[in-house]
């Protein structure tokens, strides 16, 4: 006890932890006593900081997987002071994102979005209403529909031309150094407007383009400004290269890891676009049906945002028969649920022959596999997205044969993944490329 002399604050700090323990129970049980909730279970919280403790140790995806065997599918986490309900059933999911869909499609607050997304003026994280619907629709319309995805094929075709020249480059920029990127766009599309080299009625006119021409003459429901554009604008960058990329990085480690798939997909590949003079085009992508067994697979095992986007409860809403109140924040696990052997026979296995004369797909309609989300705030540019990855997978496929370094076999690969805005692996793919002469 004498040690405690040099401490004089201790038994103050103490008591003060004793004082903000007290007044947390108390507030605990009179939540608890004041609500006619018939709230989800979940591990028991500590006072202050929840159940953060028990998200610590592994990843988060992961976790939350191993909570929900636990406590069940619809599970209440306590962080902070944020009501956090985790689903991990396609059932619950179903609930959430197409019979209550509406209830559920506000974006919680996040500091990080409203900074770099120009205080929310994006699609992504825009607040659920009139400006979030309009700037979706002009998206779809204008860049991401069928058909517009379809006039860009000359543009991918001719960027995937110079691949056997050069290997992706990872480029990182500062928030700063991006906003002058966008500017400088901008100014480009206003310059060529003023000099009458752009024409709304050709078919030369990009996003671009249409966002300006709505920023001077659209009677939109709110204010558009050129922030707004900005925020679209890097949507679309970060959505149409972190997820395609991940997709594509993951796609080829599992074949790697699963030779008797990489040599399927390289046969269909090569048999097909060796009867078109060796020519990777767009044309042929819909005869890649392993392909694109494969990429349904890695989607499954590896979705590009494990636990989707948070929404945030607009009502008191009923999931599986508990209640979410308002403002609770929401977190769908697609990971687990791409994974629940209760959907999947070997979940943990990579076999894209089981996508194979089923009818399950990533579009939202099927709550087992939801890899881009459902509902109202399913990722828009999931036919941009896949064009991409077909295309680029064909081009690895088709110009390389592919080994592991250093004498390394596939038993030993690590498919280790690392958490963030999207889950790549934790180590960088390395494979060594060997010239295909066809």
């Amino acid at each position: 006890m004498e040690h405690l002399h040099q401490f004089p604050f201790f038994p103050a700090f103490f008591c003060f932890l004793l004082f903000i323990f007290v007044i947390q129970s108390k507030r605990t049980k009179s939540e608890v006593s004041n609500s006619s909730s018939k709230l989800p279970p979940g591990p028991r919280k500590l006072p202050i900081i929840g159940n953060m403790l028990q998200l610590i140790g592994s990843l988060l995806h992961h976790r939350l997987r191993d909570l929900a065997t636990q406590y069940g599918p619809v599970m209440h986490l306590q962080l902070g002071e944020v009501s956090n309900f985790v689903i991990s059933s396609p059932e619950a999911a179903r609930e959430v994102m197409k019979t209550h869909d509406i209830s559920f499609a506000q974006r919680p607050f996040v500091l990080a979005a409203s900074i770099v997304m120009y205080n929310f003026k994006d699609i992504v994280f825009a607040p659920y209403g009139d400006q979030w619907r309009q700037l979706r629709k002009i998206c779809i319309l204008e860049l991401l529909s069928l058909k517009r995805v379809q006039s860009f094929r000359s543009v991918r075709e001719e960027e995937h031309s110079y691949f056997k020249k050069c290997f992706w480059r990872k480029l990182e920029r500062l928030h700063q150094e991006a906003d002058t990127i966008l500017e400088n766009i901008i100014k480009e599309h206003r310059d060529n407007k003023a000099s009458g080299r752009s024409d709304m009625k050709s078919e030369a006119v990009d996003l671009v383009d249409v966002l300006l021409n709505l920023h001077d003459h659209g009677n939109l429901e709110f204010p558009f400004t050129t922030d707004n554009i900005k925020a679209v604008m890097l949507d679309l960058f970060i959505a149409g290269t972190e997820s395609s990329s991940g997709i594509i990085e993951w796609a080829m480690a599992e074949m790697i890891k699963n030779s008797r798939v990489l040599g399927k997909a390289q046969e269909e590949v090569r048999q097909i676009f060796n009867k078109k003079q060796c020519i990777i085009d767009e044309t042929g992508l819909q005869e890649l049906k392993y392909l694109k067994l494969v990429i349904k697979e890695t989607l499954r095992l590896h979705p590009p945002a494990p636990l989707l986007l948070p929404r945030e409860c607009r009502e008191k809403v009923e999931v599986c028969g508990y209640e979410i109140p308002v403002n609770a924040k929401v977190i769908v696990n697609a990971w687990a649920i791409g994974r629940d052997p209760r959907y999947w026979n070997e979940a943990e296995k990579f076999f894209p022959e089981r996508f194979l004369d089923n009818s399950i797909d990533y579009k939202g309609n099927d709550f087992e596999f939801i890899p881009f989300g459902a509902g109202r705030r399913m990722c828009p540019g999931i036919s941009y997205g896949m064009a991409v990855i077909e295309l680029s997978l064909a081009n690895l496929l088709y110009h390389f044969d592919w080994k592991l370094p250093d004498g390394m076999e596939p038993k030993d690969f690590d498919m280790s993944e690392s958490f963030g805005v999207t889950a790549r692996k934790k180590n960088e793919l390395f494979l060594i490329p060997i010239p295909y002469q066809s």
